[in-house]
């Protein structure tokens, strides 16, 4: 997981000590300085550790290894990041219905969730007095407590509020809105198949907005099952934030609505980049960016929307500087400096 590498380098340039265990390798490695064990290796030779840091733990692999190995450790810090705190097939917004699995798939995805949510139920309260629980959002938070049903007694006085942080590129980077511009509105996801992601809601807007020129950019099915807007150019690909920022500097606004999010981190970084940026109406999405000057919300019910207000209302550059790694993830090395 990129997003917890990215930490880790950024813990070992504050002095912390990072040693990863991977529970898919087979041997270890070392990646750009940060060392990589394998399960058998750990269990090999175990070391001293100030603190275990476990990212969207699942119980396959992390709640096993808290239970085998979770007393030489004197601390637990758990990030929370989403589908690994919640019920997903009754979080999560329907799916498209080219996705929608078979009724025993989603049978065995429910029987999951109430295991996974039971045990945690169960083993947090006797966990917490070691424990330190980070969150990337009120509303993962607030997601957390309503989907274990555990009481905010156990998390009292033991958690954070810390959003992930922005690409190095989009925090340094500056959006340039006077520059020559090939769209109006540019959509970035990762994949377009989900629903949460809303593609059929730009789809639609285009559609609506015949005039106005669109961008998507993500691998998917999406299209091989709806009609593609006219006027909407598909990019079926994943970039990296290198290849990313040359693409977004052509257009005039970023479209990311959504359904469901637990913080929002590519418009997060869209926004710090400078970009003028077109979300959904939801409450996470109020939570993160309702204090963010070049931030607009609209329904996700307004399929046919007048996208022109906001090409008439014209492109600037406002850097959010919110997200940065000295408000984030430095929080964080303060946090595991403490334990």
């Amino acid at each position: 997981m990129m997003y917890v590498h990215t930490r880790n380098l950024y813990y070992r340039e504050q002095g912390l000590d990072v040693t990863v265990i991977s529970f898919q390798a087979r041997t270890g490695y070392v990646y750009e300085g940060i060392s990589v064990l394998s399960l058998r290796e750990y269990e090999a030779c175990p070391g001293e550790y100030g603190a275990l840091v476990l990212h969207a733990a699942n119980i396959k692999h992390h709640y096993r290894f808290l239970r085998k190995y979770g007393a030489r450790f004197p601390g637990f810090v758990f990030f929370y990041h989403g589908h690994e705190a919640l019920n997903v097939t009754r979080a999560y917004p329907r799916p498209y219905p080219y996705m929608k699995r078979i009724a025993l798939k989603t049978l065995a995805q429910e029987a999951y969730d109430g295991i996974k949510l039971a045990i945690w139920r169960n083993y947090l309260p006797g966990a917490a007095e070691k424990s330190h629980f980070v969150f990337v959002s009120g509303w993962m938070y607030r997601e957390f407590l309503k989907w274990t049903r555990l009481s905010p007694n156990v998390t009292a006085g033991r958690y954070s509020v810390i959003y992930n942080c922005v690409g190095k590129e989009f925090e340094e980077g500056c959006y340039d809105a006077e520059g020559e511009k090939q769209y109006d509105f540019i959509t970035v996801r990762s994949s377009l198949d989900g629903s949460k992601y809303c593609i059929d809601l730009v789809n639609q807007l285009a559609f609506h907005n015949p005039s106005l020129r669109f961008a998507v950019i993500g691998r998917g099915r999406f299209f091989e099952f709806n009609k593609k807007a006219p006027n909407l150019e598909w990019k079926n690909q994943t970039m990296s934030h290198g290849e990313m920022i040359p693409l977004l500097q052509k257009a005039r606004f970023a479209l990311m609505p959504t359904r469901t999010d637990a913080q929002g981190l590519m418009m997060c970084e869209m926004a710090a980049f400078g970009m003028p940026v077109i979300t959904s109406d939801i409450p996470v999405c109020h939570e993160v960016f309702d204090r963010v000057e070049n931030v607009y919300f609209i329904s996700n019910e307004d399929g046919k929307r007048d996208m022109g207000d906001f090409v008439r209302l014209g492109s600037r550059c406002v850097k959010d500087r919110r997200l940065g790694r000295e408000q984030t993830v430095m929080r964080e090395v303060e946090l595991l400096k403490k334990l």
